[in-house]
């Protein structure tokens, strides 16, 4: 790239992830080397509303005042056309991570950084998530589904089905989000109904899940065609888990980066890390989060984060950093991935 690339960072958005989404942002704007990129920025508004902004920085209350602009922002009419090079979403949870924005920006045909439609879309998804890595031999936590029209026409029988699949503890999380929201972990089986109500508040499908005790582990993957995974880091959470409000407010939560682990066992968790990558067919960068289930030693993979976290803590840019890439060659590295596969996509778009 040896002309000054012009970089759009889309951030905000309609998820519940919206803060953590700005977080971000503003993380990867302070590091992007201007020397190399210029910056443009994009604030998405819970509405879904499109407005250009100086700074992911700029105070809350000046970005939720308009003007907003149509939310196509390079479409015919609107008032300032974008221009960008690239496009990079640092946007968390559906609408950003769920292949809504992928698929926006392939109809509009720009390059952009992170996975494409299909990997967005099942990742975000938990239940489709663990098929895929059942399929490639990942040993997964067993779990069951519960929708929402079940629950609402016979809630008695929907937890009679929870207690005849999981003892206690297990956990209800929704299938479609992130960053640890409307999870809870269900200690007794009393709490069931409270801790399905809470997580259908936010999606339509909700899994409930065995609860795994051991280590919490993490393995950032980088790449298009031959990725490569950072050594692993662990998670110490403060809480019984790592819950949103200690990874973005309290802040307790401590972290071994890289992890103390044995070779033989790193080593593992970096292969499967890949194959988990692969298996969901992502591109260009993802987080995977594994449990080593204490006693027995089983790698257990929970899930793949497609857009993981770029905050100042965030175990990404942290894990890539103890690999030998800082962060600001992290996104460098980033941005080249997603102009390489625009690149070859319109190679082969040309020989059609």
């Amino acid at each position: 790239m040896p002309a000054k690339k012009t970089i759009a960072l889309l951030f905000g958005g309609r998820s519940a992830e919206h803060e953590v989404s700005i977080l971000s942002a503003a993380a990867v704007f302070d590091q992007l080397d201007r020397s190399r990129y210029d910056v443009v920025c994009l604030y998405i508004a819970r509405d879904g509303r499109w407005k250009q902004v100086v700074s992911p920085r700029t105070p809350l209350s000046r970005l939720r005042r308009g003007p907003f602009r149509p939310f196509l922002p390079w479409q015919a009419g609107a008032v300032h056309p974008l221009r960008a090079d690239l496009y990079f979403p640092v946007l968390h949870g559906p609408y950003g991570e769920d292949g809504t924005i992928q698929g926006l920006l392939e109809m509009a045909d720009v390059p952009y950084v992170g996975p494409g439609v299909l990997a967005s879309a099942a990742g975000m998804d938990k239940d489709v998530m663990k098929q895929l890595f059942q399929a490639r031999g990942l040993l997964v936590s067993p779990w069951i589904v519960v929708r929402e029209p079940e629950w609402r026409m016979d809630r008695a029988a929907v937890l009679r089905r929870v207690r005849a699949s999981f003892k206690p503890p297990y956990f209800v999380k929704p299938a479609n989000l992130g960053s640890s929201v409307g999870i809870s972990k269900v200690r007794r089986h009393s709490e069931a109904a409270a801790a399905l109500s809470l997580a259908l508040r936010y999606d339509r499908k909700v899994l409930v899940e065995r609860g795994i005790t051991g280590r919490e582990i993490e393995c950032a993957v980088l790449g298009n065609d031959e990725p490569t995974a950072s050594l692993p880091g662990e998670v110490f959470p403060a809480n019984d888990f790592y819950d949103y409000r200690d990874k973005y407010i309290d802040g307790k939560t401590r972290f071994g980066i890289p992890a103390n682990l044995p070779p033989d066992v790193a080593a593992k968790v970096r292969r499967q890390a890949v194959t988990a990558f692969q298996a969901c067919g992502a591109e260009g960068l993802s987080r995977v989060d594994f449990f080593l289930e204490k006693g027995s030693c089983d790698l257990y993979v929970n899930e793949i984060n497609t857009l993981p976290g770029f905050t100042a803590i965030s175990m990404y840019p942290k894990l890539w950093g103890v690999t030998g890439i800082p962060y600001a060659k992290l996104l460098d590295r980033l941005i080249r991935l997603g102009f390489e596969r625009h690149r070859l996509k319109k190679r082969r778009t040309a020989k059609s």
